[in-house]
């Protein structure tokens, strides 16, 4: 078998076959291993996108106008004020509670405490410009550390310039579980001095010459002592004080 065997030698330049593309391209950088290395990115610069002005004007105008709004109403109602002020010279009203007398306090078979009370209270009107029309719908109430004792509503009536009116009002409640209310009453009642809360609420309208304006509310509530709770019997107010604000 040795015979058979042939040795030729072969030439390498005419072996080797010759690159027909070159193995790293134009325009590329070769490293220090010899790997090819890409060149690097252009950066393409960044513009951000802006928002929509059209939405954002709108919002301002919108909020513009408001302000603007809400700026006139309160010049209006200050130049309103200041005519009232001056021209008609407003006064707060008086309210004082003349006299109470009670017809019925009693406690009953199922513990509620049933009371009458006969009030007088005094009202009066300092203005000389403006008048007052009492409207339906008032709420007064006599109270004892927290707890209702009776209530009753004010007639409707008109109050001139510089009047004094005296109105008599009943008032009349119902206590439920009253044993342990008319127990502290009567341990109050024996030093004389029982302190009583009287409440009103009344929807009036003021009368500017002959300018009827809006319904305002009176808010008024006068702290009294008196001497005893007895039922018929005449009780002493021993001193009485009362406040006045009003709202819309």
């Amino acid at each position: 078998m040795a015979d058979h065997q042939r040795i030729h030698p072969v030439d390498p330049e005419v072996a080797a076959p010759k690159p027909t593309a070159p193995l790293v391209g134009r325009g590329s950088f070769r490293s220090e291993r010899g790997d090819p290395e890409r060149p690097p990115p252009r950066t393409i610069p960044y513009a951000a996108s802006k928002a929509p002005k059209r939405r954002s004007s709108c919002c301002k105008k919108c909020l513009c106008w408001t302000l603007a709004l809400i700026i006139i109403q309160i010049i209006v109602v200050a130049i309103l004020a200041a005519i009232i002020y001056f021209v008609f010279d407003p006064k707060i009203p008086k309210y004082s509670v003349d006299a109470m007398r009670i017809s019925e306090f009693n406690l009953g078979n199922d513990n509620s405490l049933s009371a009458t009370f006969n009030v007088n209270i005094t009202a009066r009107n300092p203005n000389k410009k403006i008048g007052i029309y009492y409207e339906g719908g008032s709420r007064l109430s006599v109270w004892y550390t927290g707890s209702k004792l009776c209530e009753g509503s004010l007639p409707k009536f008109y109050q001139g310039h510089r009047n004094t009116t005296l109105l008599s009002l009943v008032l009349t409640g119902q206590t439920q579980d009253a044993s342990g209310l008319l127990t502290s009453l009567q341990a109050q009642q024996q030093t004389g001095n029982i302190p009583l809360n009287l409440r009103a609420r009344v929807p009036v309208r003021l009368k500017l010459g002959s300018l009827k304006l809006m319904k305002w509310k009176f808010l008024v509530r006068c702290r009294l002592n008196v001497d005893s709770l007895a039922q018929d019997n005449a009780i002493r107010i021993r001193d009485s004080s009362c406040k006045f604000r009003f709202r819309l």
